[in-house]
């Protein structure tokens, strides 16, 4: 819901980040694996208690995130580090309430909750996109993206400001994960009435 209004004001410093990470050699590939790799130590520190190393991760993995699109653009965006940032944003996003999960067996029926609504949003984005780019549609609304990206009520930032509060505050990851896989659902339902609009009225 606020990521396309909070691109317009992180965009800027992450370009200029991104250019000095490329003059330095740094590949936008190496960053999306990187990110990756300390995004899912969240698992182990969530399992044990690490809230303080979690949160750590959580934002490190988010930072990475924002910059590896920015080199990306300076060295030219290419369809597999698209492919990578999809792919490893969504192992990340289920990675979190599973460390949850792991954390407390009292959090897995949320912890699952979470997860199967995530499906729901990864789901209705993905598909989207892949029909968008069939009938030629584009916008850049969120930045320049490697595929089209539709919105929702639950976006990247909505979810980082859920992973910040259940590590700041992990006795409240139950009612959270519900409220906000909740929420998700609505983002689905917003997301397949978008198709239907675009895509099933044409006929």
């Amino acid at each position: 819901m606020f990521d396309a209004a909070l691109r317009r004001h992180i965009d800027p410093w992450l370009e200029r980040a991104g250019r000095r990470l490329a003059l330095a050699g740094i590949r936008a590939d190496h960053l999306t694996l990187g990110g990756l790799a300390v995004g899912l130590l969240a698992v182990p520190a969530l399992a044990g208690g690490a809230y303080a190393a979690a949160l750590a991760a959580v934002l490190l993995n988010r930072l990475s995130d924002g910059l590896d699109g920015a080199v990306a653009r300076q060295h030219g965006a290419s369809d597999f580090g698209g492919y990578l940032d999809i792919v490893g944003d969504f192992i990340f996003y289920a990675s979190v309430p599973f460390g949850f999960a792991l954390a407390d067996p009292g959090n897995a029926l949320a912890a699952a909750f979470l997860i199967f609504s995530f499906v729901g949003t990864g789901t209705s984005f993905l598909a989207y996109a892949i029909f968008a780019a069939k009938h030629g549609l584009s916008t850049d609304l969120r930045g320049r993206k490697s595929i089209y990206y539709l919105g929702g009520l639950t976006e990247g930032a909505e979810t980082i400001a859920l992973f910040v509060f259940i590590c700041l505050f992990p006795a409240y990851f139950i009612p959270a994960a519900y409220v906000f896989g909740a929420l998700c659902w609505l983002t689905t339902a917003t997301r397949m009435w978008a198709a239907y609009e675009t895509f099933a009225r044409e006929r």
